[in-house]
């Protein structure tokens, strides 16, 4: 939630006005505005969409009406045909198998699509398969040492490997495992390094190579490899090792919409994510696995049917706080539960990790901020906080939030298992390419980023302790060069007002057949100048601000997340007019529906409005 940032008393003055949000208007796409209406898009659908695809000139229907018939054939992917053959070849062929994966949701939901895959449609026994999944913290990101030495400790020791959202910056390792006689295959979905795939990898599946014929370079790893399985089936169909009656893998769908909305891959010019999570929510509200009814259960009777926003906001971080906190195999449990008893014991467990990750992350943020302050006064481009006790799981959020609160880039730094290593993860801000940043610091500072990867609006790097002075000042050069002279501040993008007839039900699902929202294809949300009603502090540490506004002859209950600090009272009250920053939501409760208002940023109307 958007709010502004606290700054302590000792703060510059100068400092309070800069960091102030702005509420400003999104850029509207005015070729694109009229075309939407011209094909039947309501003029509020018209303009929400034309302020998301600022530069889009294709056709509308596999956006507005996402179906899987958008989607393009796995064989268009660089690769694709020499990786399913292999896995093809160690399924008909009983070699023993090891799926090696990322810990966060999207290598976890990898892990389930390419296990379920061979197991419940390809008939690989259990006792064939070997879960490998790194620990954030002892292991770090994708085919690191410990999982090689893993791998190699196992007896059956695998023939093959398959990666999913991990692999194609990890050459090394992979000549590793090749010269141990095991063939490692990638799927991927993180940019590539300069020099390309991994020359020692049986096969490179990533959208993102040079010579890849895959139209959409956006979609998530679960994604790619839901392709390459897809694939590895029609071989083996081909093959006569698998009868042609074999269930497709559009059942899988369902995980691969949560991996794809909570990995924070586009939906907006993307015909497949779109597609994807748009009839993956369709199975999820089937219910019919366990842990989308654990899910459902913990959440409440109204909290179906689910939507993009609840896998975002509810199902991803619980599965995310398990591999930031601990390892990730109770997530993995979780989202392969063969009965509810099973999925809800693994959900508490996921539940109480996500409690301690809030408490972890809010003590973090506070530091983070003090520290952030200098570089702010300073004008840097980029902030880079070095959290010296801080928890390396929860960096990302960490660095979410300054971005968030401050309008510039950020990467939030802790100790690494590894002596004498920080590790540490960024997110970026829309004009910024990360990624290609911290290619262009390695450039000018080799030594002092010898690892690093991720994409364009968030990354990972290992920087050595007594490099960090020339880290930063790599880093702050190629940020500089990348963005210029833009001036760089913390805004609200809103898609303008609603008519006070328009705070109703009826327009929310207006915006609702437009979805599913997601990054770079934002949920609506509005502004408006609203009188105060009613007002009260709620939640367990009163900072959560329930209130009652009205426009015109229309009044609401709005409600807007951690808008205080626990004990703070807010800087308005009962009479009082607000400038807000709103998303519209569906209130229900036992049985019934109302609008509501979600309120991401408020400010006091100095000079108040004639009712």
């Amino acid at each position: 939630m958007q709010q502004e940032p606290r700054l302590d008393a000792t703060a510059p003055p100068n400092l309070h006005a800069r960091l102030k949000p702005r509420l400003l208007l999104r850029p509207r796409n005015e070729a694109l505005y009229a075309r939407a209406l011209s094909e039947g898009l309501t003029e509020l659908q018209a303009r929400v969409l034309a302020g998301r695809l600022t530069d889009y000139e294709g056709e509308l229907a596999p956006l507005t009406q996402p179906s899987l018939r958008y989607l393009e054939h796995p064989e268009r992917l660089a690769d694709g045909r020499r990786a399913a053959e292999r896995i093809a070849t160690a399924v008909a062929e009983g070699e023993h198998i090891g799926i090696l994966t990322d810990y966060d949701v999207d290598g976890i939901t990898s892990h389930v699509v390419i296990r379920r895959t061979l197991v419940e449609l390809f008939g690989v026994p259990e006792s064939r398969l070997h879960s490998l999944i790194g620990h954030r913290i002892h292991d770090g990101y994708g085919i690191s040492l410990p999982l090689v030495e893993r791998t190699l400790g196992l007896s059956p020791r695998p023939t093959l490997v398959i990666t999913a959202d991990c692999g194609s910056s990890d050459e090394p390792r992979i000549a590793r495992l090749k010269a141990e006689g095991i063939d490692v295959v990638v799927s991927d979905h993180h940019a590539l390094p300069v020099e390309g795939p991994p020359p020692s990898a049986h096969a490179v599946v990533n959208p993102t190579r040079d010579d890849c014929q895959y139209p959409d370079r956006t979609i998530a790893g679960c994604m790619v490899a839901w392709l390459v399985m897809s694939l590895t089936r029609s071989v083996l169909v081909e093959w006569g090792v698998i009868p042609e009656a074999t269930p497709k893998l559009s059942a899988w769908l369902s995980y691969v919409a949560l991996g794809t909305v909570a990995d924070c891959v586009s939906l907006g010019a993307s015909p497949a994510n779109r597609a994807v999570v748009s009839h993956g929510l369709t199975l999820i509200n089937r219910m019919e696995a366990a842990c989308w009814r654990a899910m459902a259960a913990r959440l409440g009777e109204d909290s179906v049917p689910f939507s993009a926003e609840t896998l975002a906001f509810q199902m991803g971080p619980r599965i995310n706080a398990r591999s930031r906190l601990d390892d990730p195999y109770a997530a993995l449990h979780f989202m392969l539960a063969g009965d509810d008893a099973t999925a809800i014991r693994h959900l508490q467990t996921l539940d109480d990790d996500n409690q301690s990750r809030k408490t972890i992350e809010a003590e973090m943020v506070e530091e983070a901020r003090a520290l952030a302050l200098p570089q702010l006064e300073a004008d840097r481009p980029a902030l880079i906080v070095h959290l010296e006790s801080g928890h390396p799981g929860v960096q990302g959020i960490v660095a979410s939030r300054l971005v968030q609160a401050f309008g510039r880039p950020a990467l939030v730094l802790t100790p690494a298992a590894a002596p004498g290593m920080l590790t540490g993860s960024g997110r970026s801000i829309e004009a910024l390419h990360l990624r290609n940043a911290l290619q262009r610091a390695h450039e000018l500072a080799p030594e002092a980023l010898p690892r690093f990867g991720g994409h364009r609006g968030a990354a990972g790097v290992g920087v050595p302790v007594e490099q960090l002075e020339t880290f930063r000042l790599a880093l702050l050069q190629a940020v500089s060069e990348q963005l210029g002279e833009a001036e760089l501040f913390p805004h609200v993008l809103t898609d303008g007002a609603l008519a006070p007839d328009q705070l109703r039900l009826t327009t929310l699902l207006e915006l609702e057949a437009l979805g599913p929202y997601g990054r770079e294809f934002d949920a609506p949300l509005f502004e408006g100048e609203f009188l105060i009603e009613s007002i009260r502090a709620v939640g367990a540490e009163g900072n959560h601000l329930s209130m009652h506004l009205s426009s015109g002859a229309t009044s609401l209950k709005a409600i807007w997340f951690r808008a205080l600090t626990p004990g703070e009272l807010p800087a308005f009250g009962l009479g009082d007019w607000l400038r807000c920053a709103y998303r519209l939501n569906r209130n229900r409760w036992r049985g019934q529906e109302s609008l509501q208002l979600m309120i991401e940023y408020a400010e006091p109307l100095h000079h108040p409005k004639e009712s």
